[in-house]
């Protein structure tokens, strides 16, 4: 039998982590999710900031990294240094502060671009889901395990599912954009 709760739920989690992405992007305003993306490698493994340090965003334009061992603060210093945030830390014994400068346009438009990228990503993520299914289909189908009618059914179910999650993703990038360009 087809279980299309499953390509459903494989979609939905292919969105849920474009969303995650999406929320670690830098706009004009300090977010600590800014740094999920970014994993640091310490203790033989590459971790996450926020499980070696505190984050909060006292202000609009600034992020604070408390870091617990004092032995990973270069370190950390250093990973954000090399990310793609175009962050420049200052380090105050355990505490790196990460001041948060406006976008120019020039790295808003660059935002654009990436977050357009991103979308596609996701969307072909979505498309080889769909594609899955309908290969899926196919085999039970020729198996016999299934109609042709039931085959439609599904095959109908499985493109609905995927144009409304590309509807969301399109939601999705035009709002980042918006978010992006607004200064």
């Amino acid at each position: 039998m087809f279980d299309d709760n499953s390509y459903k739920l494989k979609m939905t989690k292919t969105i849920d982590v474009f969303v995650k992405d999406l929320s670690s992007l830098r706009t004009g305003r300090a977010n600590s999710g800014m740094l999920d993306l970014i994993k640091v490698d310490v203790y033989g493994q590459k971790m996450p900031i926020n499980q070696l340090a505190t984050i909060t965003t006292p202000e609009a334009r600034t992020i604070n990294i408390q870091v617990w061992d004092i032995n990973n603060v270069q370190l950390i210093d250093a990973t954000i240094k090399k990310s793609q945030l175009g962050l420049n830390p200052q380090t105050d014994g355990q505490l790196i502060r990460l001041p948060i400068p406006d976008l120019s346009e020039e790295r808003r438009v660059e935002m654009k671009k990436m977050v357009k990228s991103m979308g596609e990503k996701c969307k072909v993520s979505i498309r080889n889901i769909r594609r899955e299914a309908n290969d899926t289909l196919k085999k039970l189908l020729k198996t016999k395990e299934i109609s042709e009618d039931s085959e439609k059914k599904y095959e109908k179910l499985v493109q609905d599912f995927t144009d409304n999650n590309i509807k969301i993703i399109d939601e999705k990038v035009t709002s980042k954009e918006k978010e992006i360009m607004t200064i």
